[in-house]
């Protein structure tokens, strides 16, 4: 999988850089079909923002935005985020392809 690792208005330390790539190889872990990573770190005023925006086949695109006093705190509550939208798709997708027994697409 591909990530990249940018920023607007400020320097993106090694450290920082080395953080986010390692915690964005786990993607693939929650939706096995994640293509691509991109990591966006932004300060405006005493906020830093962290934008992932993960893309995936068929055109399928997860979008998560935060803002914290700390980038790494950003990228930690965005992460969590993103997390929770792979997963949710990746339930959806699951349970349309299964229905329940009673033949309804969410289960019974």
């Amino acid at each position: 999988m591909q990530v990249t690792v940018t920023a607007r208005h400020m320097e993106v330390s090694q450290k920082l850089r080395e953080y986010a790539e390692e915690k964005a190889q786990k993607f693939p872990h929650f939706y096995d079909r994640v293509l691509s990573a991109e990591i966006v770190f932004d300060v405006e005023g005493m906020n830093h923002r962290c934008d992932i925006i993960v893309r995936g086949d068929h055109h399928t695109t997860f979008v998560a935005k935060e803002e914290h006093e700390n980038p790494y705190a950003a990228f930690d509550a965005a992460e969590k985020d993103l997390e929770r939208q792979l997963n949710r798709h990746k339930e959806r997708h699951r349970n349309r392809k299964h229905p329940g027994m009673d033949g309804s697409p969410g289960g019974a």
